[in-house]
């Protein structure tokens, strides 16, 4: 049973936005000026300076008092915003790769949301445009753009949203706990899940926030992001986010994690692992009977498996 959701607290009505950075001063200044572009009368932008190596900080100093900047020593991203939470001066936060890109009027939605909707509503986030790395709009299968209620089922089942453009109560940190620090990937996932257990997810119906697709972002570690992500589902398990009686319900979630692990050994290269997993995904569980509300197509797997069959 979901805890409710915690008392307002006293913090200023602003938004703190925090934007962990480590070694990305090429796009930051393209982050910084996303956020002083935004129509919103009371907001703070923090950097967290996660150990870069490059001019990060010269990047940073050119904006004068426009931007508070924080440095330590390198521990990952998940820590990073976990220093923004604890040095956030507003009673909002949202979350900002620096890499990525608020869209315009972002910050007045999310806040004009989160007072429109009930107390118990605690996190706004926001569908993706996709951007490559010049910022070019990419034609990419999306999401159903419709505002609506995400619940733990359907986070359990799949992240429906990116970190970047996320919009939270700063008080349910109280609450749900900090980034989990030892996840460095699908820590957001777990975060998210932990929120949805005090308090209400609204994903909002318009894409106010640019998520860059390049080289650097997409050259993940699939081990490492498949270990993590069956790390998050087990963790939700022991939780009982869901009962341990719907074994359908799990067959389906460890099933999709295994299709999404086998697209990431696909763009990898990683041929023979891609058709394992696919294969695995297909036995535990062999048929979605409404792929949409996934965002796939029909028969996306038998799809996926010819592509990678034929892939030379």
């Amino acid at each position: 049973m979901a805890q409710s959701a915690p008392p307002a607290t006293p913090y200023p009505s602003g938004i703190t936005v925090i934007i962990p950075a480590y070694n990305y001063a090429h796009y930051l200044p393209q982050a910084i000026d996303s956020v002083l572009d935004q129509k919103h009368p009371c907001c703070e932008i923090l950097i967290v300076d996660d150990g870069s190596t490059d001019n990060t900080a010269a990047v940073v100093a050119a904006y004068g008092k426009r931007v508070r900047y924080l440095h330590q020593t390198n521990a990952g991203l998940p820590a990073a915003r976990n220093t923004g939470i604890r040095h956030a001066s507003h009673g909002q936060v949202c979350f900002l790769d620096a890499d990525d890109l608020l869209l315009p009027g972002h910050l007045c939605a999310a806040q004009e949301t989160l007072a429109a909707l009930p107390e118990n509503f605690v996190l706004v986030a926001f569908p993706a445009q996709y951007l490559d790395a010049a910022g070019t709009p990419l034609a990419l299968k999306q999401i159903a753009s419709t505002g609506h209620e995400i619940s733990e089922r359907d986070i359990i089942l799949k992240t429906r949203f990116q970190p970047s453009g996320v919009v939270v109560r700063r008080d349910v940190f109280a609450i749900a706990g900090e980034f989990d620090e030892t996840l460095r990937s699908a820590e957001d996932r777990d975060m998210w899940l932990r929120i949805a257990a005090c308090g209400k997810i609204h994903l909002h119906a318009k894409r106010l926030v640019g998520i860059r697709r390049h080289p650097v972002s997409m050259s993940r570690n699939s081990d490492r992001m498949k270990a993590n992500t069956r790390r998050v589902i087990v963790k939700a398990w022991h939780a009982r986010r869901v009962a341990h009686s719907e074994i359908g319900f799990w067959l389906r979630v460890h099933s999709f994690r295994l299709y999404q692990a086998a697209w990431m050994y696909h763009e990898e290269v990683r041929r023979a692992a891609a058709i394992r997993d696919l294969i695995f995904s297909l036995i535990l569980w062999p048929w979605f009977p409404q792929p949409r509300e996934l965002n796939e197509p029909p028969l996306f797997r038998l799809r996926s498996l010819r592509r990678f069959l034929l892939r030379r």
